[in-house]
Order: C-alpha cells, then structure tokens, then sequence
C-alpha cells in the first residue's frame, strides 16, 4: 500500500455524467445543470448515496420549512463548503485511503474481476464482450469502492479469516472456521429494489431526497440518528463503538461499509466488513420500499421480468386513502409530499440488480440483470382520485396480460403444441410494448376522455403480442387463431364504471 496521497475525488474526473463524461466531486456542486448520473443502475445507487452522505453531512435542515428555505443551489453551496473542509480524507491512496481499511491488508487479495458482479469469472460463460475483465484506472476503482460499500455480493470471496475487532464472532461459523461473507446492506439476498426522487438536474434530485432533522426523530429504525461520515471517522473493525454507531444511523444505511477493502496493484484486499440487520428486523435503507402491515414484513426486490414502472402503485402506495397499510419508501413519502409546492414536474427512478443464491454463493446468472426505470410525475395530478384511477387502469393491465397469456396458451393447446413458454413470451411482449406508453397514461389519469383514448392503444398492444406468437398461415392455425382471438370488449367498456367506483 502506498502512503503518498494520490488522486483526491473532490477534484480529479472519476464520476460519470450523462451527456457529459467523467467528473469529479467538485464539479457536481459547481454545476448545477448536470442533468443525472451515468453508469450501470448499481452505480446510480451507490453514487446517489454517497451524494447524499455527503449532502446530509453538510447540510441536515431542522425541518421541511428549513429546506424549503436551502433550496438545491444553497445545498450545492453548503456541500462545496463541506468538501473543501474534509479535503484530506478524500484521497483515495494515502495513509487515509477513502473508505478504505488499511488494517485489512493481511487479508488475501482478490483481483477487480472477482469482486465485479457483471464480469465472468471462473468456469462462468463469457457471453458479452462487457463480461470480460479489463484494466481499471484510478477513476475505476475510485467508483469501484463505492459500490462494494452496499453491493458486495456474498459468498467466498472475501477473506474473513481476518477479523479486527477483538473476539468478533460474525465472521465465523459454526465450526470455528471463517465463514462465507454476508451480502452487502443494500443489496439484500435477491436484489433490493431502490428508488430515489428526480428533479430537473441532479443536485435538484439530491435535494429532493435529503431528509430533515425532523423526519430522521420520527424514524425509530435509526436510533443514533444522522449518525456520523465515515470518512470524517472510520471504524476501527467490525464491532468497535464506531461500527455501532454506523449500525444504528442513516449514514450507515447510504454508506454501510458491508466490506472492509484496501486498494493493491492489481486487486484488492477483500473482506466482510459492518454486518448490518435487514428489513425483517426493521432496518432499511430509506430508498427500499417495505410493507410491514401484514404478519411478515414484504420488501419489492428487483424483477427483471417486471419493470420497476410496474411497481408504481405500491411504490406509491401512501398516496391512497388507505395509507396506514401497504409499501412505504421513506425517501417517496417524505419526500413528494414536501416537493409538490416547489417544483413543476418531478419523477421516480427505480432499479438495482437481481441476483441468485446457492449455498451462500451469490451470482449473476440466467434470467438476473440489472434494471432501471424513470416515470414523470406531473405535481397537478398527484392526487386521491388520480391515484385510484392509476390503481384501476394498472389492475386493467394484469388482467389484460392474463387474457393474453391464456389466449396464446389455448391457441397452442388447441395444436397439441407446447403452449406454456409461449404464453410466457406473449405476455412478456404485451408488457414490454405497454412501457411505450405508460407515461402517457401516468400523465391522464385524470382524465377519463384521454385514459378511454389510451385504452385503445392496450387492446392493441394485447392484440399485436398475441399476433406474434400466434401464425394463422394454414388453415389449422387460422381456425386456431381466430377461436382463441383475447376478447377485449370488456376492457375498452369498463372506463365509466371505474370512474363510478373511483370517485365513490
């Protein structure tokens, strides 16, 4: 490890930028039109939190009128002041490596492709080029870093035969011997999914999402509060006063340092750092959205067979007349509430990465993939009746899908031909083709002359889907075909009695 302070993050290019490039810390605070983030959605997350560490270290308000007051450019001028103080603990080489443990440099070294969820390794078949392992430059790593701090996926990689806080028993198992590693706090045993507030420029959205003084005394899942930067004080192992502290606060939940890792030449040192509780014992992070109204707590998990748009009646759920029950995500309840007097138009991004499980084992395989969505609230509809119309043209669209699933699955049945992967694949096809236009109907669900209108683009969507899976070119598929046709009268005459139950 070298001990001379190298590449400082607040001013060296190492953050990607849509339309822009790589930018460094300093740089996002001076320019405020920087639109959004670039990476892969795992980096979005990361960096958002780490955004908004920096954001709640520099500029906590008391309450809602006292961030009203901040406004995104007094945050944004508040947090280049707090970079400039803090400069020293930003290198990312140096005695004080960012977010790094140089007390963990025993521990065995693994390379940047091990640790990296998208990158085959081992016996894993490289399908892309993207899955290759390639040289990472500082900036690489820098962001590297920051995403192992959540997303460290479990298994047997990391080293935790090295253990620094003196008779720490989680990192061993039964038998004495060390144990695999825990998955990473923000990323959970599938793949949390995580969502976050948009405004028009990307301070604008850390704004929206920083929470008060007050909304923090109200939240009882984080005990100590704001709690404190790691980088203004690191833990000194796994159980110490400081790993405690960073157990109960809300620095802990956006930086949870869930690995302990140090930078080498060509790796890193890797092992099990915090070990935090989950959300079956109440401890999330304020982007995932959780249900704890039934026996057993529920949290959304990353589908990438379902969109996250598709999630946007439970995301939302507090919205509703019943709002004691159903998902809550605190960075969307208490954050759009506030946001509807101080800015015109604000969205919703959702994502995070799906992953399996085998024997502690976490990977990437099949079907898992990182996904992402981002849906436009327009504040002048984000109302009750608005909202249960989204409910009912949202539970509509299942039923379509059902309608298209069973009608493909009886047009092959009807053929003595394998029929259930089929209707899989239609019904996946009517979801994707919906995507094209859920914006639209997010925007006029008010509206039930334009909903009744968007009604007639669904059917069709449900249509086309069965149609391509569906061959009427000889005269036994034809009869087929037309016998199984989906029947949508029902769908585009049902508007006006949903509006009747909507508003009753």
């Amino acid at each position: 490890m070298t001990t001379e302070n190298r590449f400082n993050l607040i001013d060296e290019p190492w953050i990607p930028i849509v339309d822009i490039g790589r930018v460094s810390l300093k740089d996002i605070f001076s320019h405020t039109h920087y639109r959004a983030l670039g990476g892969n959605p795992v980096q979005k997350i990361a960096m958002t939190k780490l955004l908004l560490a920096i954001a709640q270290a520099a500029s906590t308000p008391k309450d809602d009128e006292d961030w009203a007051d901040l406004g995104a450019n007094g945050l944004a001028s508040n947090c280049l002041t707090y970079l400039d103080k803090w400069h020293e603990r930003f290198w990312l080489y140096g005695e004080q490596p960012f977010l790094q443990m140089p007390a963990i440099s025993p521990a065995s070294i693994q390379n940047f492709g091990a640790v990296l969820a998208e990158i085959a390794t081992g016996n894993t078949t490289v399908l892309t080029q993207t899955q290759i392992e390639k040289t990472l430059s500082d900036a690489d790593k820098a962001l590297l870093i920051i995403v192992l701090m959540g997303f460290g996926l479990g298994g047997k990689k990391t080293d935790n035969s090295i253990v620094l806080s003196k008779g720490y028993s989680g990192k061993t198992n039964d038998k004495g011997k060390p144990s695999t590693g825990k998955p990473g706090a923000s990323i959970g045993f599938m793949g949390f999914l995580h969502n976050f507030l948009v405004g028009q420029s990307l301070v604008e959205s850390l704004w929206l999402n920083v929470l008060t003084a007050e909304q923090l005394s109200q939240l009882h899942i984080y005990s100590t509060g704001l709690g404190t930067a790691p980088w203004e004080l690191m833990p000194l192992g796994e159980d110490c006063d400081t790993a405690k502290n960073i157990q109960t606060s809300l620095m802990g939940r956006l930086i949870p340092l869930s690995r302990f890792c140090l930078l080498a030449e060509k790796g890193l040192h890797y092992s099990e750092g915090i070990a935090h509780q989950g959300y079956k014992e109440s401890k999330v992070d304020p982007s995932i959205s959780v249900d704890y109204s039934g026996k057993d707590p529920k949290v959304i998990w990353v589908d990438p067979e379902r969109r996250p748009w598709r999630f946007l009646t439970a995301l939302l759920s507090f919205l509703g007349q019943s709002s004691n029950t159903g998902f809550n995500c605190y960075h969307l309840s208490f954050g759009l509430k506030r946001a509807r007097n101080q800015v015109n138009e604000l969205g919703i991004w959702s994502g995070g990465l799906r992953v399996s499980s085998n024997a502690g084992e976490q990977y990437v395989s099949g079907s898992d993939d990182a996904v992402e969505s981002l849906i436009t609230l327009p504040q002048s509809v984000l109302g009750t009746f608005w909202f249960a119309n989204l409910q009912l043209e949202m539970t509509d669209l299942d039923q379509l899908a059902k309608i298209v699933y069973s009608a493909t699955l009886n047009y092959f049945k009807s053929q003595n031909m394998e029929s259930k992967g089929q209707a899989g694949l239609a019904s996946n096809l009517f979801w994707q083709l919906c995507e094209r236009k859920f914006q639209d109907l997010v925007n006029v669900c008010d509206d039930t002359e334009q909903a009744q209108s968007l009604r007639k683009n669904f059917a069709g969507f449900a249509n086309q889907a069965y149609d391509t899976f569906c061959a009427k070119d000889t005269a036994r598929q034809l009869d087929a075909w037309a016998k199984n046709r989906p029947n949508l009268g029902k769908y585009l005459k049902d508007l006006h009695t949903h509006k009747e139950e909507a508003t009753a």
